[in-house]
């Protein structure tokens, strides 16, 4: 228990690190393209493109987060093998909080008292889980369930790409769900996993629940830095924890048999509820007011321009101005205080 509660703490600061950097490569390519008034940088839609996207995902800092998110990947896999789900997906979750603390320093970024109050619930709320966690499910499902993980997969991320394609900037909320399903069914995957252990690498590249977990967390990444590019994201990192947490944690306790210790249910199921609530909090509390997205900002000491639309400056759109309006043509600051991988 002791080992996997280390793991999944590693796994959520290198997700935590990773999406600062993440987020700032996002914001950086977006910035790109709004000063050559691009228009191949956007969709009809007004959605970033998959230019947009790859040019996002070649700067330095994007790529540093990446090599952190494999690292937190591998960590948050051996988690999953050693903790119930519903403990080792709402560690890893936590992420978010090590990435709000982290933007004070990276990003000149100050936390609120609702912020401060939100992670110190989160942390209490790990505390109660860790306490009444019990041992983990055998992961020993048949065949047929990883061919459904398969197919719940690709049409997760398939389907889902296609429809924030087509919904544009509208669909901040909407990719940071889909891309917390995505992760969220990548960690199931990797508890279900055959061939891993003991390792036999046969049997590990016949089973399906390998390519769920290929599809799955790929797509994640790919929706994660969607909805870091359209701007705002209040909604989507409660979003993101939501489809992580919730989702994996009921499978866990109901198809894979994890449980909690005798006697200890009911605080189990208050420290999963209270970290979820924490997690939206410290997501919620981080979107900055609609002043400061719209007024000058004070933060990069400059002015907007007249009549310039800030709440969704996207990649691409003309508005998209390197002013202070907080969010640079991406996320704001604050909310990317509260902008979580995984």
């Amino acid at each position: 228990m002791i080992i996997g509660l280390l793991t999944a703490v590693a796994a959520s600061a290198c997700y935590g690190t990773g999406s600062v950097l993440q987020a700032v490569g996002s914001r950086k390519s977006a910035r790109q393209e709004a000063a050559k008034a691009s228009t191949t940088g956007v969709t009809q839609h007004g959605g970033p493109s998959l230019s947009s996207t790859a040019k996002a995902a070649v700067t330095w800092e994007f790529m540093v987060g990446t090599v952190l998110d494999f690292i937190g990947f591998g960590l948050g896999a051996l988690a999953a093998r050693l903790l119930p789900l519903f403990l080792s997906q709402t560690v890893i979750s936590a992420n978010l909080v090590i990435t709000a603390v982290l933007s004070i320093k990276l990003l000149g970024i100050r936390l609120s008292r609702a912020e401060w109050g939100s992670i110190s619930v989160v942390c209490a709320a790990l505390v109660l889980l860790a306490t009444a966690a019990g041992p983990e499910g055998s992961g020993h499902t048949p065949i047929a369930t990883h061919w459904w993980l398969l197919a719940a997969a690709v049409v997760l991320i398939g389907g889902g790409t296609l429809i924030v394609r087509l919904m544009g900037s509208r669909a901040a909320i909407l990719a940071g769900l889909l891309s917390g399903l995505g992760f969220g069914a990548l960690g199931v995957g990797v508890r279900v996993l055959n061939g891993a252990d003991p390792f036999h690498l046969p049997t590990l590249l016949a089973d399906p629940a390998l390519y769920a977990i290929l599809v799955a967390g790929l797509g994640g990444m790919y929706l994660h830095t969607v909805a870091l590019q359209i701007g705002s994201v209040n909604g989507a990192t409660a979003a993101l924890v939501v489809g992580e947490t919730v989702v994996p944690g009921i499978l866990g306790v109901v198809w894979l048999g994890d449980a909690s210790r005798p006697g200890f249910a009911w605080v189990a199921v208050l420290g999963f509820v209270v970290a979820v609530a924490g997690a939206v909090a410290v997501a919620w509390f981080g979107e900055p007011e609609p002043s400061e997205q719209a007024g000058p900002g004070k933060e990069h000491g400059t002015d907007t321009q007249p009549g310039t639309d800030t709440e969704h400056a996207g990649a691409g759109t003309a508005a998209g101005t390197e002013a202070g309006t907080g969010t640079d043509a991406g996320p704001s600051a604050h909310s990317l205080a509260a902008s979580p991988k995984r």
